[in-house]
């Protein structure tokens, strides 16, 4: 049995290696990103980034989160050319399907990243941009829960929200400082940060003009997957009538549908109220901003 197991590990690792080199030798053949879904993390953006690429007219990229715009960028678009498929599939769709061809990726965290935006704008300038926005409470909750499945988190979740500002302290500056410089506890224990979406999505029009993003509730795609992911096709300009697939709840990296056997503790009440009444005046700000209000200060 150990022998069946690493002669099959040693032909993926073969497989791996060769479909590499394949896609670096043909990098400068291959499309850039029609959209990204941007964020934010713990919204969902996994579960629509398998809806829309089911779809015939969306090819998926090779790796659904590449973090080209954030973590991987110094290897240069070459690199992130070899994410995506080739011109010839396109071409091949378009003239012999007679359809389009999209193709796109989705790293949640392009929208927190302070530099992401301005990188994208300098490669894709016209990409369309999607950004998941959950109840920035729940949003928290469920990143702390995921961070200490992982073992990356060690302090209880009162504790990591109500120092978040000393853990965090300086990280964003040195980031600014220096685009080189990798910052864990940003990336791991921002759960109040990430929640202030106002902010991060006025970063991101700074460089994109509005119709270039759409912006969604995650309890939408939730509790009616089918209108949001028709509403994101047709904003990609894909047409489409009234989707009826069964829409199943994914995470990377299986694209099987799945039930989440482990269930987080329920949520301090107390610790809930104290972090409605955090977010209340941001989202606020959200609101006014977008024109629309998300009901999630209740």
């Amino acid at each position: 049995m150990n022998v069946l197991k690493t002669a099959k590990s040693s032909t993926r690792t073969s497989l791996n290696f060769s479909l590499q080199l394949y896609r670096g030798v043909t990098n400068q053949l291959r499309l850039l990103p029609d959209f990204l879904i941007i964020g934010g993390q713990r919204c969902g953006t996994s579960s629509l980034y398998y809806y829309l690429t089911e779809h015939p007219n969306i090819t998926p990229a090779f790796t659904k989160e590449p973090h080209y715009f954030d973590e991987q960028f110094a290897k240069g678009p070459d690199w992130y050319r070899t994410q995506f498929p080739t011109v010839l599939q396109k071409q091949y769709c378009k003239s012999l399907l007679g359809r389009d061809l999209l193709t796109g990726e989705g790293t949640p965290y392009y929208l927190l990243y302070p530099h992401a935006a301005r990188r994208a704008y300098e490669v894709v300038p016209r990409v369309k941009l999607i950004a998941l926005l959950r109840n920035p409470v729940e949003r928290a909750y469920s990143q702390y829960w995921i961070e200490k499945q992982a073992g990356f988190e060690e302090w209880s979740f009162e504790d990591a929200v109500m120092h978040e500002q000393e853990r965090l302290a300086g990280e964003h500056e040195k980031m600014l400082q220096d685009e080189n410089y990798y910052s864990h506890s940003f990336r791991h224990f921002s759960y109040l940060t990430r929640g202030i979406y106002i902010d991060q999505l006025k970063n991101w029009m700074r460089f994109f003009p509005r119709e270039q993003m759409l912006t969604l509730k995650s309890e939408d795609l939730y509790s009616n997957s089918a209108a949001v992911v028709q509403q994101t096709l047709e904003f990609l300009g894909i047409k489409t009538g009234a989707l009826n697939q069964e829409f199943k709840n994914y995470r990377r990296p299986s694209k099987k549908g799945y039930r989440n056997k482990v269930i987080p503790p329920r949520l301090d009440p107390a610790m809930k109220n104290f972090l409605v009444e955090y977010f209340r005046p941001h989202n606020a700000r959200l609101y006014d901003f977008l024109g629309v209000e998300f009901d999630w200060d209740n």
